[in-house]
């Protein structure tokens, strides 16, 4: 039953009377015949799990036969940049190269190279940096000559343009901008100085790449050097995960060619629908034929026939599936089962008859959207359409068949929960990004902390806009014309980390002399004070523990009419209803020491007066981020920051701060962290001693050991020597001395054997 063998991809084949297995270890694939990658195929999908950067394994063409890939996902930004490394990524000087001894370097990516043009392929956009300094060694020896430098990329075809240059243009990117130091060339190089200079650009033309070889012929002569650098292969944008068409009739469906499965097939798509059912997709034979439909709003039916009968496999959900979500389907067949799998509900799975047929022939062409008799079409989108691990083009189709548009709309409403921090999701043809410019956080997903270090004296003051002149004699009710400055709430949230007591936090003040004040009292409590015009000085005190204690606070206060809600480190410390609040006209919000001589209370006063030392991160005040703000754009937004402000990761330093017992605290530093190698320094004289002292004890214990061998050894000798004068003063007769000699010379063999061992 292993022959022929039917376990993919390396899978290793043994057999019953029965059946076959497979065994999928160290493959990369799993299922029954090894046919399923359990890698992603691209870093876009990785990023829609919710990783962050890193390296990873890709599999761009699923269950096809290339291998998997090793890349770095670079997950930091709405472009997500997949990146291939080489074995030569640095710069690499050349000396003694010429036409008839050439510096010839080769590219090795681990991979093949039917694997990096699916990687390519499957990109929007590609790039490889292309730099060459030179000192008198010209490159492309433009304008007329033959070049003295070149690369071969794709398909071992020779390259005579530079990066920033185009294809079919021997020139570099100085060339094309006009810029070159010498207009009499193409590159700067070719101007064949003494000193050094360089061309520097980017190749993205993606039918070329990668770059597989570099060829170097002019640096033979005297004082001629150069340097030269390829980068890894870039790439970004999934030209498939955001491949949709919508089908706006029942009788519309694209059509492709024939599903050629006979014994193993998986078909996976994603699907967004309002109708109560339809057809996906559909491909026919003589009698054989495969089929999945939403069948009813809860139910998706894969049905299959190779001749021994229809056999259906149906996924039923507790909740409906034509929500106009977004959901997941993959569909699989080959010689052993049937399964089924929709989002992350149960998969379900059917075994294959042990006899009959078993290959599946079809001779039509597949029908997506829709069936060959169109009827029970399909009422919705699909995208990113796969068929044993081939990606079918659904936009370019549906380009030219009527009543069917590419693309899709509505990706937030299945992506939007993955914004976090206040981020909204915005919609874009080819997917959705994450806009976090009223969200204290950054990143993809508006998840990365943004934070930085306060000294003492530091501060950071947000300024509100003032929309209408404010005098000494204005009612509290007349703030009601105010546009920006007039709140009825306050949302509040960060995080601190410090040692240092007592310390002001963040203080808000109004046009009416009206405050609230976060503040570190000399104890390590938490202080929110309220002054209000009517009710004078209100103070809620969190003493539930040392907060100066060099571990990162998350705080948020709420207030929401008159009901204040204050959390420390995600608990409910206080909940108070105001009897009356008119906490109205916000002036300024300030970070760390306020620096306008205000009329403040003696204890915010003490505080103010050392100002905050530490790391504040992630400060949002309702939809405004003051820290974003005075980090990322100190020159449009209305901040004004005096004193040092470093920007810095409050996690990573809690981290780096967890061992503190080689470290030597210093009053000057925020952390009371001096020089880094201070306290390397004394580890390693730490470690000297433990390993001299080691060292010693061996030592005196192999001197004590030798001296006890030593002693024994020669009592036992001169026990021998003192038997051996005995035997020769008092021989009883010549048989019994003769006998002692023999003894003896036995025994003083055996002593020196002893001796010398």
């Amino acid at each position: 039953r292993c022959l022929p063998n039917y376990c993919e991809h390396g899978g290793q084949c043994s057999q019953s009377w029965a059946t076959f297995y497979c065994d999928c270890n160290n493959t990369g694939y799993t299922g029954a015949t090894c046919h399923n990658s359990v890698y992603e195929q691209s870093c876009e999908a990785y990023r829609h799990q919710g990783k962050t950067s890193g390296f990873f394994y890709i599999d761009s063409d699923g269950s096809g036969p290339l291998g998997p890939l090793r890349v770095f996902c670079n997950i930091t930004e709405d472009k997500i940049w997949t990146a291939v490394q080489h074995n030569s990524t640095g710069f690499t000087r050349v000396q003694g190269a010429g036409p008839e001894k050439p510096y010839i370097m080769s590219f090795n990516y681990n991979s093949s190279a039917e694997q990096l043009e699916a990687v390519i392929n499957s990109a929007e956009y590609c790039e490889q940096e292309a730099a060459y300094h030179c000192k008198k060694s010209r490159l492309l020896n433009t304008p007329n000559g033959m070049p003295f430098a070149w690369w071969v990329g794709r398909a071992n075809e020779k390259h005579l343009y530079w990066g920033g240059s185009l294809p079919g243009i021997q020139q570099c990117a100085c060339g094309l901008e006009e810029s070159c130091l010498d207009m009499r060339y193409f590159c700067n190089c070719d101007a064949d100085r003494e000193e050094w200079t360089n061309d520097t650009g980017l190749l993205a033309f993606k039918d070329h790449l990668p770059v597989t070889q570099i060829v170097i012929t002019d640096t033979n002569r005297s004082n001629s050097e150069a340097a030269w650098k390829i980068g890894p292969l870039r790439c970004y944008g999934d030209r498939q995960f955001w491949n949709a068409a919508s089908f706006n009739t029942e009788a519309s469906y694209l059509h492709f060619p024939t599903l050629h499965a006979e014994v193993s097939a998986d078909i996976s798509f994603f699907f967004k629908t309002t109708a109560v059912s339809g057809v996906f997709l559909e491909n026919l034979g003589i009698k054989d034929f495969i089929r999945i439909e939403i069948s009813s709003p809860k139910e998706i039916t894969f049905s299959i026939d190779v001749g021994n009968g229809p056999t259906e496999a149906t996924v039923q959900s507790p909740t409906a599936l034509n929500d106009n979500q977004w959901h997941y389907v993959r569909a699989e067949r080959n010689l052993k089962q049937t399964s089924l799998q929709v989002d992350n509900l149960p998969k379900k799975v059917l075994e294959a008859p042990a006899e009959g047929h078993f290959r599946l022939q079809l001779n039509s062409q597949l029908f997506v959207g829709g069936t060959a008799s169109r009827q029970k079409g399909f009422l919705g989108c699909i995208r990113s359409l796969h068929l044993n691990g081939q990606k079918l083009d659904l936009e370019e189709r549906a380009k030219m068949t009527p009543g069917v548009k590419p693309g899709c709309p509505g990706h937030c409403s299945s992506y939007g929960n993955l914004c976090h921090n206040g981020g909204k999701c915005v919609e874009k043809y080819n997917g959705y990004f994450c806009d976090c410019t009223n969200s204290a956080y950054e990143g993809p997903f508006c998840k990365e902390e943004v934070s930085a270090l306060f000294e003492a004296g530091t501060s950071v003051t947000y300024t509100f806009q003032e929309p209408y002149p404010v005098t000494k004699n204005a009612s509290t009710s007349s703030s009601a014309i105010y546009v920006d400055a007039v709140v009825s709430k306050e949302n509040i949230a960060f995080s601190f980390l410090t040692s240092h007591t007592p310390s002001l936090l963040l203080y808000i003040n109004t046009y009416f002399h009206e405050y609230l004040a976060v503040i570190l009292s000399k104890n390590g409590s938490l202080q929110v004070r309220y002054k209000l015009s009517k009710d004078g000085l209100l103070i809620f005190t969190i003493d539930s523990g040392n907060f100066a204690n060099r571990e990162l606070h998350h705080v948020k206060i709420n207030r929401e009419g008159r009901e204040l809600v204050i959390q420390v480190d995600q608990v409910l410390k206080l909940k108070h209803n105001f009897s009356e609040i008119d906490f109205k006209a916000i002036k300024s919000l300030t970070l760390g020491k306020v620096t306008d001589s205000l009329s403040l209370d003696p204890e915010v006063s003490k505080a103010n007066a050392y100002g905050f030392t530490g790391c504040l991160s992630s400060v949002q005040y309702n939809h405004l981020a003051p820290l974003k703000a005075a980090l990322r754009h100190p020159s449009v937004a209305p901040v004004t920051i005096k004193g040092s402000l470093t920007e810095s990761s409050c996690a990573s330093m809690m981290e780096a701060d967890v061992n503190t017992a080689t470290t030597i605290y210093s009053s000057s530093d925020p952390f009371g962290k001096t020089d880094e190698r201070e306290p390397l320094t004394n580890a390693v004289r730490s470690d000297s001693a433990v390993i001299g002292g080691v060292i010693a004890v061996v030592i005196f214990i192999i001197f004590c050991i030798i001296a006890i061998m030593s002693r024994f050894l020669y009592q036992h000798k001169q026990a021998h020597r003192n038997s051996q004068k005995k035997e020769k003063e008092y021989p009883e007769n010549l048989e019994s001395s003769f006998k002692a000699d023999i003894d003896l010379q036995n025994t003083v063999s055996e002593c020196k054997r002893e001796y010398f061992i």
